[in-house]
């Protein structure tokens, strides 16, 4: 019998986040992140969410807190609202989706609109707005100029790599 992917997407977890999730493949679109990201919360793997955040995030990036928070909810599904660009030719996207889960006895959900960047041949999350909430900071204009380097450090300029 095939186990279905937690990620919700109608395939079996083999064929859809399992390759992910186990690094034998990369995500092809900003969407296909999203949901092996989810699958990633679904079993607690959170050396690959802190690999699939955008490297420059990665030093607020606490696996223990994520890791305590996580080990008594029970993830519900996931539910993909729209996408914007993200596809495999593409170098950013946009992916709103609703995540439930039950803690502490009680059904909660996050609704996010998250912020994905190709680098490398890769798909990262950048961030993310959860419903109601105002786009982070990290979403306004990059303070680099377009000929400096990129501040994520990856030593090309900055309209060659996050600009």
């Amino acid at each position: 019998m095939t186990k279905d992917c937690p990620c919700g997407s109608g395939s079996a977890y083999a064929d859809c986040c399992g390759p992910l999730l186990a690094r034998t493949r990369r995500a092809q679109t900003a969407e296909a992140l999203m949901r092996s990201r989810y699958t990633a919360y679904v079993q607690s793997d959170a050396a690959y969410l802190e690999e699939t955040l955008m490297p420059r995030k990665r030093s607020s990036f606490d696996a223990d807190a994520l890791l305590t928070w996580n080990a008594d909810v029970t993830w519900k599904g996931l539910r993909i609202l729209a996408t914007d660009r993200g596809g495999p030719g593409e170098e950013d996207g946009v992916v709103e989706f609703i995540a439930t889960y039950a803690k502490d006895g009680e059904e909660s959900e996050v609704r996010e609109t998250s912020r994905f960047r190709k680098k490398g041949g890769s798909w990262f999350y950048v961030d993310g707005r959860l419903d109601g909430e105002a786009v982070p900071e990290s979403a306004a204009a990059p303070k680099a100029g377009r000929n400096e380097p990129c501040p994520c450090g990856s030593g090309k300029k900055f309209k060659r790599c996050c600009g």
